[in-house]
């Protein structure tokens, strides 16, 4: 229980941070231009410098096992089948919705939520995990999306459209500030102080404007607007999702760090790339911004639970 304490107490200010950026949003004295250039920031400037410089120094990682992958992405296709087949039999809905309904469960908020979280919980140690995560994460799972829409609308699959997925997902700030600062860092070279010191006060306010982006965000949506398909997609991404990964990670005998990490990007709330897909798609935006206020508000409570238990 102490344990569970102490997790929910580092939380609880950044999920403060959260709130304030809810606040700030609904208060209507800050345009949706003041969020989209903050969001701008934090995506294309704040938050890459901050994973830039951490991986450009391969001193500051710890070393992580090769099954780090497999627990988490194995983990995020079983929950994604165990969607898809809930949501058939729960709702009647169709393959381009189950699709959408499956990739809820399993796609987190590991850049806004996911890594302030884990420095929080885990130190500086735990990013290593995170980001080698966040370099797989958007290409795996949009490739997955991608594929089965496709699949499910024409019986086939296209090449043009997973290379396009490609190209996007590798040249997005994040992960291209995670590959370049894993570039520099294999030379051995290490950055001089009139690059380093900048970064590091650019990396110092990633993660709280990250938290604040979340809150305004979620000031765009409501709750309303298929809540029922909504509940179930929350269920399934803060409960069954990182207790199949928690079950992965121990059947492959990952190490506790390791363990935590992964748990703990399986139990965040929502991404808004899911909200994107069901855009792109035109099915289920009413069910996924409901699932989006729902889960972030749970998660406050049920993320720093996870990683407590997976700790044990």
């Amino acid at each position: 229980m102490s344990a569970v304490l102490h997790q929910l107490g580092l939380a609880a200010p950044h999920f403060v941070l959260v709130l304030t950026g809810f606040v700030l949003s609904r208060s209507g004295r800050w345009p949706r231009s003041v969020s989209d250039a903050l969001a701008a920031f934090v995506f294309g400037v704040a938050l890459p410098s901050y994973l830039f410089r951490l991986m450009s120094d391969p001193s500051r990682l710890p070393p992580f096992e090769g099954s780090l992958l497999a627990a988490f992405f194995g983990g995020c296709f079983v929950t994604y089948v165990i969607g898809r087949l809930a949501s058939r039999w729960l709702f009647g809905l169709d393959g381009v919705r189950q699709t959408v309904f499956g990739l809820g469960g399993v796609f987190s908020n590991n850049v806004l939520l996911g890594i302030p979280l884990a420095r929080a919980f885990l130190g500086e140690p735990g990013i290593a995990p995170v980001a080698l995560v966040l370099v797989f994460n958007s290409l795996i799972l949009w490739t997955l999306a991608t594929v089965s829409v496709e699949w499910a609308r024409h019986g086939e699959v296209s090449v043009r459209g997973f290379a396009r997925t490609a190209r996007q997902v590798l040249t997005t700030p994040v992960v291209a500030g995670i590959l370049s600062g894993a570039l520099v860092g294999s030379t051995g070279l290490r950055l001089p102080p009139l690059l380093d010191e900048p970064l590091a006060l650019l990396g110092q306010a990633a993660a709280p404007l990250a938290l604040v982006v979340v809150g305004m965000g979620l000031a765009e949506y409501g709750v309303r607007a298929g809540w029922q398909q909504g509940l179930g997609i929350t269920v399934l991404k803060l409960v069954v999702q990182p207790l199949v990964i928690w079950s992965m990670a121990r059947l492959l005998d990952l190490p506790p760090l390791e363990t935590q990490a992964v748990v703990l990007l399986g139990s965040l709330a929502v991404g808004i790339n899911v909200y994107l897909m069901a855009r792109q798609f035109d099915v289920m935006q009413g069910p996924v911004a409901s699932a989006m206020v729902m889960s972030t508000t749970l998660s406050a409570l049920t993320t720093p639970l996870a990683v407590a238990l997976a700790g044990h």
